[in-house]
């Protein structure tokens, strides 16, 4: 049974930096792309990054490029969101997700990830 489990929210100040951590485990996770969401109350979910399943290759939605950097370590079965410079809009709960398909880069289209973490809380204060 494939679980995803987040770390790292909290509550900080806009300009400030918070890294999130989300640990799978039940599948070969050097296979499988991997992919941080988030949802704010009242909004639709949005797409945040994406990574391949090697680290070698990460997409980013166009409101946090150059603010997030998106990373993983296979051997820890770990994906990593590092923010930075963070805004009261990215006030959100953040979930990881992890690709359906074995080497396939489903980017920002949430129907093709089959898992996804129970979420944590982020929260920027002005």
């Amino acid at each position: 049974q494939v679980q995803l489990v987040e770390s790292g929210g909290g509550l900080v100040q806009a300009g400030g930096s918070l890294r999130l951590s989300c640990t799978a485990s039940g599948r070969t996770f050097s296979n499988y792309a991997m992919a941080w969401f988030r949802q704010a109350p009242g909004k639709e979910r949005e797409f945040v990054a994406h990574i391949n399943w090697s680290g070698g290759s990460a997409y980013y939605a166009d409101s946090v490029k150059g603010r997030f950097t998106v990373s993983r370590d296979n051997a820890k079965n770990t994906v990593y969101l590092q923010m930075n410079s963070l805004k009261p809009e990215d006030t959100a709960v953040y979930s990881c997700a992890i690709d359906a398909l074995p080497y396939y880069l489903a980017y920002g289209t949430p129907q093709m990830y089959d898992h996804w973490g129970q979420g944590t809380q982020v929260t920027v204060s002005s």
